[in-house]
């Protein structure tokens, strides 16, 4: 952390109090921090601060962590959002399966919300590591894209609280897709969507689409909406791949 940062924290932290309308006893009393220790951060008197006491600080001001030490809105995306875009089931689990099964040997969270024929072909090609992943049939979870971006929000909320350092999902929501234009609009703002929502969030997700049931403009609409895709021994930057302002506002915004 530089200089700047390191005497920059204190005034941010005064700012944030005062917006509060706290005085220093008020934010020691939220944050469990030492009014002393508190007088000595805001002066700059205090450097070097640990993690937990950023984090306490943080979370008593609601502000971020990357607030308090660089100011702006600095926040990284952690977010991977992939496309699997496959033809066989075979391409499906050489990706589908070693995703999984690396995040279960990790201690990740894992999810995998596909079809049954797909849930039964990981369970089977995961052996023992399937105990370690939470499986969801498509069709309930993709009834709509709030329903999904909700559910999905709700299931890495629980487990970050449980502890898991990060959450890994293989998701297939194609066959939500099948309603027509107003349909592929729906969920293509959906895909694009999950870029700004769970951007700051430690995530990885893999959508999958079976090439062989989905139309082409679908396909296309998945590359745009995907950052990056999969494939059995790379992944690739999307060039097709298009801000979120692009779809979430439309033309003309």
């Amino acid at each position: 952390m530089s200089e700047v940062e390191q005497s920059g924290i204190g005034t941010r932290v005064r700012a944030a109090r005062a917006r509060l309308g706290w005085t220093r006893e008020a934010l020691a009393f939220h944050s469990e921090i030492s009014w002393s220790g508190i007088a000595q951060v805001e002066s700059g008197r205090r450097r070097n601060l640990r993690p937990a006491t950023l984090a306490a600080l943080a979370g008593a001001l609601g502000v971020t962590v990357d607030y308090l030490i660089r100011g702006g809105p600095f926040s990284p995306a952690m977010l991977e959002h992939r496309v699997l875009l496959y033809e066989t089931d075979q391409e499906f689990l050489d990706v589908a399966g070693p995703f999984l099964a690396e995040g279960v040997e990790r201690g990740e969270a894992a999810l995998a919300v596909t079809s049954p024929a797909n849930i039964d072909l990981l369970s089977e090609h995961l052996g023992g590591a399937a105990t370690g992943v939470e499986f969801h049939g498509a069709a309930d979870w993709y009834r709509s894209p709030g329903a999904a971006l909700e559910a999905y929000r709700a299931f890495a909320n629980a487990k970050l609280a449980e502890g898991a350092p990060w959450v890994r999902v293989i998701g297939e929501p194609g066959p939500a897709w099948s309603g027509g234009s107003d349909a592929v609009r729906l969920w293509t703002r959906y895909e694009s969507l999950v870029n700004l929502v769970f951007a700051a969030w430690p995530v990885s997700i893999v959508c999958a689409y079976d090439e062989r049931s989905m139309e082409p403009e679908i396909m296309r609409q998945a590359r745009a909406t995907h950052p990056h895709s999969l494939g059995p021994s790379a992944e690739e930057n999307n060039p097709e791949y298009v801000n979120p302002a692009g779809f979430v506002l439309g033309p003309g915004s």
